[in-house]
């Protein structure tokens, strides 16, 4: 991935002193995702994301967590048109989510709402769009909703963190190498990621399998298996996203 915080270039906590007119332009587009060809995904998103995109897993430090591959070009999405326009039925919430952000403090006890200010579809004169402020410097039903959104991705990556340690502590995990034919005939090997085993998973224990079956995530793995069937759907968009 690109860049990470991926799409964010210029975070600022939001103000009533610096984004009283500031406003978001009615028009929906997703060029600001264009060159990402993976993002994160919460776990409550692999039913739905598991139709449309290849779920994989990566290293983040000493953790690891899942990101929905969405390109196969390194800074290229394939699900951005060049019009600006989602091209599947399912949008993950770190894109929907966007240009918010929470930044925690150095302590991580205390989370800030921010925007990234470089977004192109902020209206800095409030004109167009949906406010962030109304007249008396109050927050929006908007901006409400935006800090409400915000507040349950991050309850559900903090979720996310903790059931994928399950993973890595029953060394289910495995580096992977999906080997893609493209039209025409040319290879391509994509590799820096790790997949489930479903060997290591019938070795499991019973009381690791039953963990597994507690926690959920037994479904969400074999959901995940069943997502990289979504490599050869990406394979027929790269003449759409030419």
């Amino acid at each position: 991935m690109p860049k990470q915080l991926l799409l964010y270039e210029l975070i600022t906590p939001i103000s009533l002193a610096r984004h009283a007119e500031w406003s978001v332009k009615p028009d929906i587009h997703y060029s600001f995702a264009a060159e990402a060809n993976a993002v994160p995904l919460m776990l409550v998103e692999f039913t739905a994301a598991a139709h449309a995109f290849p779920i994989v897993f990566a290293a983040e430090g000493d953790e690891i967590a899942p990101i929905a591959v969405l390109g196969l070009d390194r800074d290229k999405s394939l699900f951005v048109g060049k019009d600006g326009k989602w091209g599947s039925s399912y949008i993950p919430a770190f894109i929907r989510r966007y240009p918010f952000v929470f930044s925690a403090s150095q302590d991580n006890q205390t989370l800030t709402l921010c925007i990234d200010e470089s977004f192109d579809g902020f209206d800095r004169k409030g004109q167009t769009g949906q406010r962030l402020f109304d007249d008396a410097g109050q927050r929006t039903a908007f901006l409400a909703d935006m800090l409400e959104f915000t507040n349950a991705y991050q309850g559900e990556h903090q979720r996310t963190r903790q059931l994928c340690a399950l993973l890595k502590e029953f060394d289910i995990l495995e580096p992977t190498e999906a080997k893609i034919v493209l039209p025409g005939g040319a290879e391509r090997s994509l590799t820096g990621f790790q997949c489930a085993s479903r060997d290591k998973m019938k070795a499991l224990p019973p009381d690791r399998l039953a963990a597994l079956a507690a926690s959920d995530m037994l479904e969400l793995v074999y959901l995940h298996l069943y997502s990289m069937r979504n490599f050869e759907a990406l394979i027929g968009r790269l003449p759409m996203a030419a």
